[in-house]
């Protein structure tokens, strides 16, 4: 049991970088889908209010990846802490789930068919939530070093 449990950070990290791999590759399938789409005469992707979600998500994508590099950079060490890596996957699988939301939006209809990408990836945000321990699990860790 004592094993098991000090791997919990690694495994709270592992899932933290496959959510945010997860929403890079939802970012990148939206970029070249809003360039070829078009809305009222032109690229849904020259739409102000798409450029602006679309910049949000990458703002906190790139966020995400100096965080998790760094607890990476702490994991090598050996000192990934559990409060660490419970931040990380907290906040990773919660922006995962926001990202492929606000994705799929841009696909419309299409994005809930199984033959676009962005369905699959917004099918698969949820379970990262759950697995590795919840949401509600990883704020209870966090809050204990309040």
């Amino acid at each position: 049991m004592g094993i098991l449990m000090s791997e919990l950070p690694q495994e709270r990290l592992a899932i933290a970088y496959q959510s945010l791999a997860a929403s890079q590759k939802a970012l990148d399938i939206t970029c070249d889908y809003v360039r070829e789409r078009t809305a009222f005469g032109k690229p849904v992707g020259q739409q102000q209010n798409t450029k602006f979600k679309l910049a949000d998500v990458k703002a906190d994508i790139t966020v995400g990846w100096a965080f998790l590099d760094q607890c990476l950079a702490e994991h090598i060490q050996g000192a990934l802490t559990n409060e660490a890596a419970s931040i990380a996957k907290l906040w990773a699988t919660e922006m995962h789930g926001r990202v492929v939301d606000t994705c799929l939006q841009f696909f419309g209809g299409y994005g809930f068919m199984r033959e676009y990408e962005i369905c699959r990836l917004f099918a698969d945000a949820r379970v990262q939530r759950i697995y590795g321990g919840t949401s509600e699990i990883m704020r209870e860790l966090i809050s204990r070093s309040l």
